[in-house]
């Protein structure tokens, strides 16, 4: 049985959202996932913090999923930063490479705390 996948956004400001995820980020939800980071960024807010502390689990789709919600966030001038990753995530993300160039926070507030601090004027 899987947990069921839910995506909340509890935080915009600025350039800057707050993606929440919860349940497994597997083929089923990766679609959702990047349709609702690209909308974000579509509506302003380039600079997402992915907040994965509900993540159960995660595949090589949701792996997929966060590479091109980065590219696209990137491409539109802004960042991917991820909070409060699961211990098995992080072994993904070591293993495959992506934590070298994915920023990440123990919580959604200290992402969003550091990311506010980079923020700059124009």
């Amino acid at each position: 049985m899987t947990d069921a996948f839910h995506i909340d956004v509890p935080h915009t400001d600025g350039t800057l959202a707050v993606i929440a995820l919860s349940g497994d980020f597997d083929i089923a939800a990766a679609p959702a996932v990047r349709g609702s980071a690209l909308e974000l960024i579509s509506d302003g807010h380039p600079d997402l913090v992915a907040d994965l502390a509900g993540v159960t689990f995660c595949d090589s789709s949701g792996l997929g999923a966060l590479v091109g919600i980065w590219r696209c966030a990137k491409d539109a001038d802004g960042s991917l930063t991820l909070a409060a990753i699961p211990d098995r995530l992080g072994r993904l993300l070591s293993v495959t490479g992506m934590d070298t160039f994915l920023p990440a926070y123990p919580s959604a507030q200290a992402a969003l705390a550091a990311r506010q601090g980079n923020r700059t004027t124009a």
